[in-house]
């Protein structure tokens, strides 16, 4: 399991496919891993660089002490594809994945040429509400929080589903304070205006059945940005790679083939 050595941090990644590819580069859900997108590899196109990796307080990355800036987590992407001599990639962002996404395309153009956001928005629910989580799960650890965020984030014939029953046992196992930390980064950000100012290709998706970032909630950031589209999956959640892998594996080769990244 490859690391990638930064100053102040280590941070797991996998890169896949042809070295010389064009790249596309993944950025996973809070309280998940690079692993939400194993279903989905497989069904990418021959010849493109696959990227993924651990934020930090994730998977196989390193948990530095948070509260985290969302800042700083913009700038692990930055440094990880400046790691890995990555430039004009499509940046892949789940949840807070994707609002790493559109941080680093305000900054960092070179890197990256289009976005696909999933199940994301400028600003995701109140300070209020993720102080609650903080503060839960710095008490009583993940499990408390394990089945309203699957109710919230899946259909209910996922969660009942053995793979369903796997990521509620991966969820548990998520670092505490690494939740907390990047939570802490969520709660701080609001990226109305810096979004508002790109203009590059990017499709935004939404799960029809996500109660985390509703179907609107998606939408209406997508509509900040010249040069976006907005694709509905019906019956998918939050993390439609999880729950609707083909349909979303069929959108993403659509829109890497409408931009001639491939």
């Amino acid at each position: 399991m490859p690391l990638a050595y930064l100053p102040d941090l280590r941070l797991n990644y996998r890169d896949e496919g042809k070295p010389s590819g064009p790249p596309v580069v993944f950025a996973h859900a809070l309280g998940s891993d690079l692993r939400i997108w194993d279903s989905i590899l497989p069904l990418m196109p021959e010849g493109l660089r696959l990227i993924r990796y651990d934020l930090r307080g994730h998977g196989g990355s390193d948990t530095p002490s948070g509260p985290y800036a969302m800042g700083a987590l913009i700038r692990d992407a930055e440094r990880l594809l400046e790691h890995l001599e990555v430039k004009e990639a499509v940046f892949v962002g789940c949840s807070i994945g994707g609002m790493i996404a559109q941080g680093l395309a305000v900054k960092r153009l070179d890197q990256i040429r289009a976005l696909v956001l999933t199940s994301t928005a400028t600003k995701i629910a109140t300070p209020e509400i993720w102080q609650e989580r903080i503060d839960q799960v710095r008490a009583y650890g993940m499990i408390t929080l394990a089945d309203p965020t699957l109710q919230r984030w899946f259909p209910k014939a996922f969660r009942d589903s053995p793979e369903g029953l796997l990521w509620r046992e991966r969820l548990i196992a998520c670092d505490p304070e690494g939740y907390a930390a990047c939570a802490a980064a969520i709660a701080g950000s609001d990226f109305y205006t810096t979004t508002a100012s790109l203009t590059l290709p990017t499709l935004a998706i939404a799960g029809s059945e996500d109660g985390s970032t509703p179907p609107d909630l998606v939408r209406e950031t997508a509509e900040l940005i010249r040069g976006s589209r907005f694709q509905l999956i019906r019956g998918a959640g939050h993390i439609p790679a999880l729950d609707r892998p083909a349909e979303y594996a069929a959108a993403l080769v659509t829109f890497l083939d409408s931009i001639g990244h491939g």
